[in-house]
Protein backbone atom coordinates (compact mmCIF):
# COMPACT_ATOMS: atom_id res chain seq x y z
CA UNK A 1 0.00 0.00 0.00
CA UNK A 2 2.02 2.96 -1.19
CA UNK A 3 5.75 3.38 -0.82
CA UNK A 4 7.37 1.73 2.18
CA UNK A 5 9.82 3.93 4.11
CA UNK A 6 13.36 3.37 2.86
CA UNK A 7 16.64 3.66 4.69
CA UNK A 8 18.84 6.74 4.32
CA UNK A 9 16.27 8.44 2.10
CA UNK A 10 16.45 11.96 3.58
CA UNK A 11 12.69 12.00 3.11
CA UNK A 12 12.33 15.05 5.33
CA UNK A 13 14.16 17.29 2.87
CA UNK A 14 11.08 17.77 0.70
CA UNK A 15 8.37 15.82 2.53
CA UNK A 16 4.86 17.03 3.26
CA UNK A 17 4.26 16.56 6.99
CA UNK A 18 0.71 16.62 8.36
CA UNK A 19 0.34 17.85 11.93
CA UNK A 20 -2.11 15.84 14.03
CA UNK A 21 -3.46 17.45 17.21
CA UNK A 22 -4.61 14.05 18.39
CA UNK A 23 -7.14 15.36 20.90
CA UNK A 24 -9.07 17.00 18.05
CA UNK A 25 -8.47 14.77 15.04
CA UNK A 26 -10.82 11.78 15.38
CA UNK A 27 -12.56 10.15 18.35
CA UNK A 28 -12.44 6.36 18.13
CA UNK A 29 -14.12 5.45 21.43
CA UNK A 30 -16.92 8.01 21.60
CA UNK A 31 -15.83 9.92 24.70
CA UNK A 32 -15.57 13.30 22.95
CA UNK A 33 -11.77 13.31 22.83
CA UNK A 34 -9.63 12.35 19.84
CA UNK A 35 -7.43 9.30 20.26
CA UNK A 36 -5.05 6.89 18.55
CA UNK A 37 -7.92 4.58 17.55
CA UNK A 38 -9.55 7.47 15.69
CA UNK A 39 -6.27 8.36 13.99
CA UNK A 40 -5.76 4.76 12.86
CA UNK A 41 -9.26 4.80 11.34
CA UNK A 42 -8.31 7.86 9.27
CA UNK A 43 -4.97 6.70 7.89
CA UNK A 44 -6.54 5.98 4.51
CA UNK A 45 -7.73 9.60 4.38
CA UNK A 46 -4.20 10.81 5.01
CA UNK A 47 -2.81 8.44 2.40
CA UNK A 48 -5.36 9.74 -0.13
CA UNK A 49 -4.28 13.30 0.64
CA UNK A 50 -0.74 12.21 -0.17
CA UNK A 51 1.24 13.26 2.90
CA UNK A 52 4.65 11.75 3.67
CA UNK A 53 4.60 11.89 7.46
CA UNK A 54 2.54 12.78 10.50
CA UNK A 55 3.77 14.98 13.32
CA UNK A 56 1.65 14.10 16.34
CA UNK A 57 1.32 16.55 19.22
CA UNK A 58 2.11 15.13 22.69
CA UNK A 59 0.14 11.99 23.51
CA UNK A 60 2.01 11.15 26.71
CA UNK A 61 0.47 10.69 30.14
CA UNK A 62 -0.55 14.17 31.25
CA UNK A 63 -3.07 16.08 33.35
CA UNK A 64 -3.69 18.10 30.16
CA UNK A 65 -3.37 21.44 31.88
CA UNK A 66 -1.62 22.63 28.71
CA UNK A 67 -2.99 20.30 26.08
CA UNK A 68 -0.42 17.57 26.74
CA UNK A 69 2.67 19.80 26.78
CA UNK A 70 2.71 19.11 30.51
CA UNK A 71 4.12 15.56 30.47
CA UNK A 72 3.81 13.38 33.56
CA UNK A 73 5.43 10.26 32.03
CA UNK A 74 7.36 10.32 28.75
CA UNK A 75 7.19 6.52 28.31
CA UNK A 76 3.43 6.19 28.75
CA UNK A 77 0.56 7.16 26.47
CA UNK A 78 -2.25 9.00 28.21
CA UNK A 79 -5.16 6.56 28.70
CA UNK A 80 -7.51 9.08 27.07
CA UNK A 81 -5.52 8.64 23.86
CA UNK A 82 -4.60 4.96 24.00
CA UNK A 83 -1.62 2.78 24.89
CA UNK A 84 1.99 2.26 23.89
CA UNK A 85 0.88 -0.95 22.18
CA UNK A 86 -1.61 1.01 20.07
CA UNK A 87 1.16 3.41 19.05
CA UNK A 88 3.24 0.46 17.88
CA UNK A 89 0.32 -0.75 15.74
CA UNK A 90 -0.23 2.80 14.42
CA UNK A 91 3.42 3.03 13.38
CA UNK A 92 3.19 -0.29 11.52
CA UNK A 93 -0.08 0.66 9.78
CA UNK A 94 1.27 4.09 8.81
CA UNK A 95 4.48 2.60 7.45
CA UNK A 96 2.44 0.17 5.33
CA UNK A 97 0.94 3.27 3.69
CA UNK A 98 4.29 4.97 3.18
CA UNK A 99 3.60 7.42 6.02
CA UNK A 100 6.16 8.12 8.72
CA UNK A 101 5.47 9.16 12.31
CA UNK A 102 7.15 12.11 14.08
CA UNK A 103 6.54 12.30 17.82
CA UNK A 104 6.48 15.54 19.78
CA UNK A 105 9.10 15.67 22.53
CA UNK A 106 8.86 18.21 25.37
CA UNK A 107 12.30 18.58 26.99
CA UNK A 108 12.12 22.10 28.42
CA UNK A 109 9.73 21.24 31.23
CA UNK A 110 7.74 18.42 32.79
CA UNK A 111 4.32 18.38 34.36
CA UNK A 112 4.19 19.22 38.04
CA UNK A 113 2.67 15.72 38.32
CA UNK A 114 5.90 14.12 37.03
CA UNK A 115 7.51 11.83 39.61
CA UNK A 116 10.69 13.93 39.53
CA UNK A 117 8.89 17.12 40.48
CA UNK A 118 6.81 15.43 43.16
CA UNK A 119 10.10 14.15 44.62
CA UNK A 120 11.62 17.64 44.37
CA UNK A 121 8.76 19.18 46.35
CA UNK A 122 9.24 16.57 49.05
CA UNK A 123 13.02 17.04 49.18
CA UNK A 124 15.08 19.68 51.00
CA UNK A 125 16.86 22.68 49.51
CA UNK A 126 20.04 21.74 47.67
CA UNK A 127 18.97 18.12 47.16
CA UNK A 128 19.71 16.15 43.96
CA UNK A 129 15.95 15.96 43.32
CA UNK A 130 15.70 19.76 43.23
CA UNK A 131 18.85 20.03 41.10
CA UNK A 132 16.90 18.52 38.17
CA UNK A 133 14.87 21.74 38.08
CA UNK A 134 15.58 25.40 38.79
CA UNK A 135 14.90 25.96 42.50
CA UNK A 136 16.26 29.27 43.84
CA UNK A 137 15.94 31.41 46.92
CA UNK A 138 14.03 34.63 46.42
CA UNK A 139 15.35 38.17 46.48
CA UNK A 140 15.76 40.21 49.64
CA UNK A 141 14.11 38.37 52.50
CA UNK A 142 13.13 35.65 50.03
CA UNK A 143 9.59 36.91 49.47
CA UNK A 144 10.33 38.28 45.99
CA UNK A 145 10.96 36.10 42.90
CA UNK A 146 14.61 35.48 41.95
CA UNK A 147 14.17 37.60 38.78
CA UNK A 148 11.54 39.57 36.89
CA UNK A 149 11.12 36.90 34.21
CA UNK A 150 7.59 36.53 32.90
CA UNK A 151 5.86 33.39 31.66
CA UNK A 152 4.84 32.94 28.02
CA UNK A 153 1.25 32.43 29.21
CA UNK A 154 1.34 35.55 31.39
CA UNK A 155 2.33 36.41 34.95
CA UNK A 156 5.59 35.67 36.75
CA UNK A 157 7.78 32.79 35.60
CA UNK A 158 8.44 31.89 39.24
CA UNK A 159 6.29 30.02 41.75
CA UNK A 160 7.02 29.82 45.47
CA UNK A 161 6.84 26.51 47.36
CA UNK A 162 6.11 25.85 51.02
CA UNK A 163 9.71 26.06 52.24
CA UNK A 164 10.16 29.49 50.65
CA UNK A 165 12.16 28.59 47.54
CA UNK A 166 10.98 29.44 44.07
CA UNK A 167 10.94 27.25 40.94
CA UNK A 168 11.10 28.42 37.34
CA UNK A 169 8.28 27.83 34.86
CA UNK A 170 8.55 29.66 31.54
CA UNK A 171 5.00 28.58 30.72
CA UNK A 172 2.38 27.51 33.30
CA UNK A 173 3.10 26.89 37.02
CA UNK A 174 2.16 23.27 36.29
CA UNK A 175 5.14 23.09 33.88
CA UNK A 176 8.38 23.43 35.90
CA UNK A 177 11.47 23.96 33.75
CA UNK A 178 14.13 21.24 33.80
CA UNK A 179 17.76 22.10 34.49
CA UNK A 180 19.63 21.09 31.33
CA UNK A 181 22.99 21.69 32.97
CA UNK A 182 22.20 18.54 34.98
CA UNK A 183 23.64 15.35 33.46
CA UNK A 184 20.84 13.24 34.92
CA UNK A 185 18.33 15.27 32.89
CA UNK A 186 20.36 14.82 29.70
CA UNK A 187 20.75 11.08 30.24
CA UNK A 188 17.03 10.66 30.92
CA UNK A 189 16.07 12.23 27.59
CA UNK A 190 18.63 10.10 25.77
CA UNK A 191 16.78 7.11 27.22
CA UNK A 192 13.35 8.52 26.34
CA UNK A 193 14.42 9.06 22.74
CA UNK A 194 15.75 5.51 22.48
CA UNK A 195 12.52 4.16 23.98
CA UNK A 196 10.47 5.60 21.11
CA UNK A 197 13.07 5.10 18.37
CA UNK A 198 13.22 1.42 19.29
CA UNK A 199 9.45 1.28 18.73
CA UNK A 200 9.77 2.63 15.20
CA UNK A 201 9.22 6.37 15.59
CA UNK A 202 10.76 8.12 12.57
CA UNK A 203 11.67 11.40 14.23
CA UNK A 204 10.99 14.03 16.86
CA UNK A 205 9.64 17.53 16.84
CA UNK A 206 11.46 19.23 19.72
CA UNK A 207 9.28 21.65 21.67
CA UNK A 208 10.87 24.96 22.77
CA UNK A 209 14.20 23.87 21.28
CA UNK A 210 15.67 27.34 21.86
CA UNK A 211 14.79 27.53 25.56
CA UNK A 212 16.65 24.73 27.33
CA UNK A 213 19.65 26.68 28.64
CA UNK A 214 19.27 29.52 31.15
CA UNK A 215 21.78 32.14 32.26
CA UNK A 216 23.05 30.79 35.61
CA UNK A 217 23.00 34.31 37.05
CA UNK A 218 19.24 34.62 36.32
CA UNK A 219 19.48 38.36 35.57
CA UNK A 220 16.43 40.56 35.15
CA UNK A 221 15.26 41.26 31.60
CA UNK A 222 14.84 44.81 30.36
CA UNK A 223 11.57 44.19 28.55
CA UNK A 224 9.14 41.31 28.69
CA UNK A 225 7.66 39.87 25.50
CA UNK A 226 3.91 40.06 25.00
CA UNK A 227 1.86 37.02 26.00
CA UNK A 228 2.30 34.12 23.52
CA UNK A 229 4.78 36.12 21.43
CA UNK A 230 8.41 35.22 20.79
CA UNK A 231 11.36 37.34 21.97
CA UNK A 232 14.13 37.46 19.36
CA UNK A 233 16.01 40.37 20.91
CA UNK A 234 19.34 38.50 21.22
CA UNK A 235 21.58 37.76 24.21
CA UNK A 236 18.52 36.75 26.18
CA UNK A 237 18.89 35.06 29.58
CA UNK A 238 16.66 32.11 28.67
CA UNK A 239 15.99 32.10 24.92
CA UNK A 240 18.42 30.98 22.21
CA UNK A 241 21.51 30.67 24.36
CA UNK A 242 24.62 29.14 22.82
CA UNK A 243 24.55 26.22 25.24
CA UNK A 244 21.60 24.62 23.45
CA UNK A 245 23.84 23.62 20.55
CA UNK A 246 25.80 21.15 22.65
CA UNK A 247 22.50 19.41 23.45
CA UNK A 248 21.50 19.49 19.79
CA UNK A 249 24.72 17.74 18.80
CA UNK A 250 24.24 15.10 21.48
CA UNK A 251 20.78 14.28 20.15
CA UNK A 252 21.95 14.24 16.53
CA UNK A 253 24.70 11.79 17.42
CA UNK A 254 22.09 9.55 19.05
CA UNK A 255 19.77 9.72 16.04
CA UNK A 256 22.67 8.87 13.72
CA UNK A 257 22.81 5.44 15.38
CA UNK A 258 19.44 4.69 13.73
CA UNK A 259 18.54 4.51 10.05
CA UNK A 260 16.52 7.26 8.44
CA UNK A 261 15.47 9.23 11.55
CA UNK A 262 15.21 12.99 11.93
CA UNK A 263 14.45 15.84 14.31
CA UNK A 264 12.88 19.23 13.71
CA UNK A 265 13.24 22.20 16.04
CA UNK A 266 10.58 24.55 17.25
CA UNK A 267 12.96 27.48 17.59
CA UNK A 268 11.52 31.00 17.58
CA UNK A 269 14.83 32.76 16.95
CA UNK A 270 16.17 35.64 14.87
CA UNK A 271 16.64 34.92 11.18
CA UNK A 272 20.42 35.14 11.39
CA UNK A 273 20.48 32.66 14.29
CA UNK A 274 18.30 29.96 12.73
CA UNK A 275 21.09 28.52 10.52
CA UNK A 276 23.04 27.70 13.68
CA UNK A 277 20.39 25.10 14.54
CA UNK A 278 20.72 23.57 11.07
CA UNK A 279 24.42 22.80 10.97
CA UNK A 280 25.22 19.30 9.76
CA UNK A 281 25.65 17.91 13.27
CA UNK A 282 22.53 19.53 14.75
CA UNK A 283 18.89 19.58 13.62
CA UNK A 284 17.76 18.21 10.27
CA UNK A 285 15.14 20.98 10.14
CA UNK A 286 13.84 23.95 12.06
CA UNK A 287 10.42 25.47 11.51
CA UNK A 288 10.47 28.68 9.51
CA UNK A 289 7.76 30.80 11.12
CA UNK A 290 8.47 33.95 9.12
CA UNK A 291 5.78 33.33 6.49
CA UNK A 292 3.33 32.46 9.25
CA UNK A 293 3.88 35.88 10.78
CA UNK A 294 3.93 37.77 7.45
CA UNK A 295 1.21 40.05 6.15
CA UNK A 296 -0.49 39.34 2.84
CA UNK A 297 2.08 41.36 0.94
CA UNK A 298 4.13 40.36 -2.11
CA UNK A 299 7.24 42.29 -1.11
CA UNK A 300 7.23 40.78 2.38
CA UNK A 301 6.67 37.25 1.06
CA UNK A 302 9.43 37.69 -1.54
CA UNK A 303 11.94 38.97 1.02
CA UNK A 304 11.22 36.11 3.44
CA UNK A 305 11.31 33.41 0.76
CA UNK A 306 14.52 34.69 -0.82
CA UNK A 307 16.31 35.10 2.49
CA UNK A 308 15.11 31.78 3.88
CA UNK A 309 16.03 29.72 0.84
CA UNK A 310 19.50 31.30 0.73
CA UNK A 311 20.08 30.74 4.46
CA UNK A 312 19.04 27.09 4.23
CA UNK A 313 21.23 26.47 1.20
CA UNK A 314 24.20 28.01 2.99
CA UNK A 315 24.12 25.27 5.63
CA UNK A 316 22.88 22.49 3.35
CA UNK A 317 19.55 22.15 5.17
CA UNK A 318 16.02 22.25 3.78
CA UNK A 319 13.69 25.14 4.47
CA UNK A 320 10.65 24.12 6.48
CA UNK A 321 7.49 26.06 5.66
CA UNK A 322 4.45 26.44 7.89
CA UNK A 323 1.34 28.63 7.74
CA UNK A 324 -0.60 27.44 10.80
CA UNK A 325 -0.26 25.19 13.82
CA UNK A 326 -1.88 24.51 17.19
CA UNK A 327 -0.31 27.63 18.74
CA UNK A 328 -1.54 30.37 16.39
CA UNK A 329 -4.69 31.64 14.72
CA UNK A 330 -5.51 29.65 11.58
CA UNK A 331 -4.34 31.44 8.45
CA UNK A 332 -7.74 31.23 6.74
CA UNK A 333 -8.86 33.74 9.38
CA UNK A 334 -5.65 35.76 9.64
CA UNK A 335 -5.78 36.48 5.90
CA UNK A 336 -9.35 37.73 6.22
CA UNK A 337 -8.42 40.50 8.65
CA UNK A 338 -7.39 44.01 7.54
CA UNK A 339 -3.73 44.65 6.82
CA UNK A 340 -1.85 45.57 9.96
CA UNK A 341 -4.45 44.31 12.43
CA UNK A 342 -3.02 42.38 15.40
CA UNK A 343 -4.62 38.97 14.91
CA UNK A 344 -3.53 37.81 18.37
CA UNK A 345 -5.55 40.61 19.99
CA UNK A 346 -8.49 40.71 17.56
CA UNK A 347 -10.59 37.88 19.13
CA UNK A 348 -10.88 39.98 22.30
CA UNK A 349 -10.96 43.52 20.96
CA UNK A 350 -12.66 43.07 17.56
CA UNK A 351 -14.50 44.39 15.77
CA UNK A 352 -16.05 41.17 14.49
CA UNK A 353 -17.07 42.98 11.33
CA UNK A 354 -13.40 43.38 10.41
CA UNK A 355 -13.24 39.74 9.29
CA UNK A 356 -13.85 39.02 5.59
CA UNK A 357 -14.41 35.25 5.61
CA UNK A 358 -14.44 34.78 1.84
CA UNK A 359 -11.27 36.83 1.37
CA UNK A 360 -9.55 34.66 3.97
CA UNK A 361 -10.61 31.51 2.11
CA UNK A 362 -9.37 32.84 -1.23
CA UNK A 363 -5.99 33.81 0.17
CA UNK A 364 -5.68 30.56 2.13
CA UNK A 365 -6.04 28.59 -1.11
CA UNK A 366 -3.28 30.64 -2.71
CA UNK A 367 -1.00 30.49 0.32
CA UNK A 368 -1.31 26.70 0.44
CA UNK A 369 -0.01 26.54 -3.12
CA UNK A 370 2.88 28.81 -2.14
CA UNK A 371 4.15 26.62 0.70
CA UNK A 372 3.69 23.43 -1.32
CA UNK A 373 5.73 24.84 -4.22
CA UNK A 374 8.76 26.14 -2.31
CA UNK A 375 12.07 24.28 -1.88
CA UNK A 376 12.22 22.22 1.29
CA UNK A 377 9.49 20.57 3.32
CA UNK A 378 5.97 21.77 4.03
CA UNK A 379 4.00 21.26 7.25
CA UNK A 380 0.21 21.17 6.98
CA UNK A 381 -1.83 21.63 10.16
CA UNK A 382 -4.89 19.40 10.41
CA UNK A 383 -7.91 21.13 8.88
CA UNK A 384 -5.74 23.46 6.82
CA UNK A 385 -6.52 21.23 3.84
CA UNK A 386 -10.22 21.93 4.51
CA UNK A 387 -9.78 25.69 4.87
CA UNK A 388 -11.02 25.59 8.44
CA UNK A 389 -11.24 29.04 10.05
CA UNK A 390 -10.25 29.98 13.57
CA UNK A 391 -13.15 29.50 15.99
CA UNK A 392 -12.34 32.83 17.58
CA UNK A 393 -15.70 33.23 19.36
CA UNK A 394 -15.67 30.13 21.56
CA UNK A 395 -17.73 30.71 24.74
CA UNK A 396 -15.58 31.64 27.70
CA UNK A 397 -16.85 28.70 29.76
CA UNK A 398 -15.30 26.13 27.38
CA UNK A 399 -11.85 27.72 27.09
CA UNK A 400 -9.15 25.22 28.07
CA UNK A 401 -5.90 27.01 27.24
CA UNK A 402 -4.07 28.19 30.40
CA UNK A 403 -3.40 31.48 28.65
CA UNK A 404 -7.00 32.53 29.34
CA UNK A 405 -6.64 32.53 33.12
CA UNK A 406 -2.91 33.40 33.27
CA UNK A 407 -3.52 36.53 31.19
CA UNK A 408 -6.24 37.71 33.55
CA UNK A 409 -8.78 36.74 30.89
CA UNK A 410 -7.40 39.30 28.45
CA UNK A 411 -6.15 36.72 25.90
CA UNK A 412 -8.41 33.94 24.66
CA UNK A 413 -5.43 31.76 23.85
CA UNK A 414 -5.13 28.97 21.32
CA UNK A 415 -8.31 26.89 21.67
CA UNK A 416 -9.81 28.42 18.53
CA UNK A 417 -7.28 26.58 16.37
CA UNK A 418 -7.86 23.27 18.19
CA UNK A 419 -11.57 22.68 17.61
CA UNK A 420 -12.25 19.07 16.47
CA UNK A 421 -12.24 18.24 12.77
CA UNK A 422 -15.61 17.93 10.93
CA UNK A 423 -15.70 14.63 9.06
CA UNK A 424 -19.36 14.74 8.03
CA UNK A 425 -22.06 17.40 7.75
CA UNK A 426 -24.31 15.87 10.43
CA UNK A 427 -24.21 14.28 13.85
CA UNK A 428 -23.42 15.45 17.39
CA UNK A 429 -19.78 16.09 16.49
CA UNK A 430 -19.92 16.25 12.68
CA UNK A 431 -18.40 12.78 12.37
CA UNK A 432 -15.59 13.45 14.84
CA UNK A 433 -17.07 10.81 17.15
CA UNK A 434 -20.32 9.54 18.65
CA UNK A 435 -20.77 12.21 21.32
CA UNK A 436 -20.35 15.93 21.88
CA UNK A 437 -16.71 16.93 21.26
CA UNK A 438 -14.48 18.43 23.94
CA UNK A 439 -14.70 21.80 22.19
CA UNK A 440 -17.86 22.88 20.31
CA UNK A 441 -17.78 23.13 16.52
CA UNK A 442 -19.34 26.16 14.81
CA UNK A 443 -22.13 25.72 12.21
CA UNK A 444 -19.78 26.67 9.34
CA UNK A 445 -17.76 23.49 10.00
CA UNK A 446 -20.67 21.40 8.67
CA UNK A 447 -20.31 23.03 5.26
CA UNK A 448 -16.55 22.34 5.26
CA UNK A 449 -16.69 18.69 6.31
CA UNK A 450 -14.33 16.11 4.83
CA UNK A 451 -17.23 14.15 3.30
CA UNK A 452 -18.29 17.23 1.32
CA UNK A 453 -14.83 18.22 0.16
CA UNK A 454 -13.41 14.88 -0.95
CA UNK A 455 -16.25 14.60 -3.47
CA UNK A 456 -15.82 18.15 -4.79
CA UNK A 457 -13.04 18.62 -7.39
CA UNK A 458 -12.98 22.37 -6.65
CA UNK A 459 -12.70 22.10 -2.87
CA UNK A 460 -9.75 23.13 -0.74
CA UNK A 461 -9.09 19.45 -0.01
CA UNK A 462 -8.89 18.61 -3.72
CA UNK A 463 -6.57 21.55 -4.27
CA UNK A 464 -4.19 20.27 -1.57
CA UNK A 465 -4.36 16.70 -2.86
CA UNK A 466 -3.61 17.79 -6.41
CA UNK A 467 -0.83 20.13 -5.30
CA UNK A 468 0.86 17.42 -3.22
CA UNK A 469 0.70 15.00 -6.16
CA UNK A 470 2.15 17.55 -8.60
CA UNK A 471 4.79 18.50 -6.06
CA UNK A 472 5.91 14.88 -5.81
CA UNK A 473 6.00 14.61 -9.59
CA UNK A 474 7.83 17.85 -10.40
CA UNK A 475 9.46 19.41 -7.33
CA UNK A 476 11.00 16.69 -5.16
CA UNK A 477 14.59 15.57 -5.34
CA UNK A 478 16.31 18.96 -5.50
CA UNK A 479 15.85 21.66 -8.15
CA UNK A 480 17.16 25.14 -8.74
CA UNK A 481 15.15 28.07 -7.47
CA UNK A 482 14.88 31.66 -8.71
CA UNK A 483 12.68 34.43 -7.38
CA UNK A 484 11.74 37.45 -9.52
CA UNK A 485 11.42 41.09 -8.48
CA UNK A 486 7.90 41.94 -7.39
CA UNK A 487 5.92 43.91 -9.97
CA UNK A 488 2.41 45.28 -9.45
CA UNK A 489 1.99 43.22 -6.30
CA UNK A 490 2.67 39.89 -8.03
CA UNK A 491 4.95 37.39 -6.29
CA UNK A 492 6.71 35.26 -8.91
CA UNK A 493 9.33 32.53 -8.74
CA UNK A 494 10.50 29.41 -10.52
CA UNK A 495 11.21 26.15 -8.75
CA UNK A 496 12.60 23.60 -11.16
CA UNK A 497 10.13 23.34 -14.07
CA UNK A 498 7.28 25.06 -12.20
CA UNK A 499 6.57 28.78 -12.53
CA UNK A 500 4.56 30.15 -9.60
CA UNK A 501 2.64 33.43 -9.65
CA UNK A 502 0.66 34.87 -6.75
CA UNK A 503 -1.47 37.92 -7.44
CA UNK A 504 -1.24 39.89 -4.19
CA UNK A 505 -1.94 43.15 -5.98
CA UNK A 506 -5.18 44.95 -6.81
CA UNK A 507 -5.63 44.15 -10.53
CA UNK A 508 -5.89 40.88 -12.53
CA UNK A 509 -2.56 39.71 -13.90
CA UNK A 510 -1.89 38.35 -17.40
CA UNK A 511 0.26 35.22 -17.28
CA UNK A 512 2.81 34.49 -19.98
CA UNK A 513 1.85 31.90 -22.60
CA UNK A 514 2.46 28.84 -20.46
CA UNK A 515 0.37 25.83 -19.55
CA UNK A 516 -1.36 26.19 -16.19
CA UNK A 517 -1.11 22.94 -14.21
CA UNK A 518 -2.96 24.10 -11.11
CA UNK A 519 -4.47 27.27 -9.74
CA UNK A 520 -6.23 28.32 -6.57
CA UNK A 521 -8.93 30.14 -8.54
CA UNK A 522 -10.21 29.89 -12.08
CA UNK A 523 -7.73 31.19 -14.65
CA UNK A 524 -9.55 32.25 -17.82
CA UNK A 525 -7.43 33.08 -20.89
CA UNK A 526 -4.32 33.15 -18.70
CA UNK A 527 -5.67 35.97 -16.53
CA UNK A 528 -4.81 35.38 -12.86
CA UNK A 529 -7.46 36.91 -10.56
CA UNK A 530 -6.57 39.03 -7.54
CA UNK A 531 -5.77 36.79 -4.56
CA UNK A 532 -5.02 33.73 -6.68
CA UNK A 533 -1.94 31.54 -7.22
CA UNK A 534 -1.04 29.49 -10.28
CA UNK A 535 1.51 26.81 -11.13
CA UNK A 536 2.49 26.67 -14.78
CA UNK A 537 5.08 25.11 -17.08
CA UNK A 538 6.56 26.08 -20.42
Amino acid sequence: MGNEPTQKSSWWRDGVVYQVYVRSFADGNGDGTGDIAGLRDRLDYLQALGVDALWINPWYESPLRDGGYDVADYRMIDPRFGTVEEVEVLITEAHERGIRIIADLVPNHTSSDHAWFVEALNSPKGSPARARYHFLDGKGDGSEPPSNWTAVFGGSAWEQVDDGQWYLHLFDPSQPDLNWENEEVRAEFDAVMRFWLDRGIDGFRIDVAHGLIKDPEFPDVEKAAAILEADRSGNHPHWDRDGVHEINRRWRSLLNEYDDRMMVAEAWVAADRLPLYLRSDEYHQSFNFDLLEASWDAEEFAEIIGRSVAAAEAVGAPSTWVLSNHDVMRHATRYGLPHGMNWRKWPMVGPASALDFELGQKRARAAGLVTLSLPGSAYVYQGEELGLPEVWDLPEDVLDDPTWERSGRTEKGRDGSRVPIPWSAKGPSLGFGDSEPWLPQPPVFATMAVANQTEDPNSMWSLYRDAIALRREHLCGGHDFEISPVKNGVLAYRHGPIFVHVNMGTEPFKLAGRTVLLSSDEVDELVLPVGACSWSVD
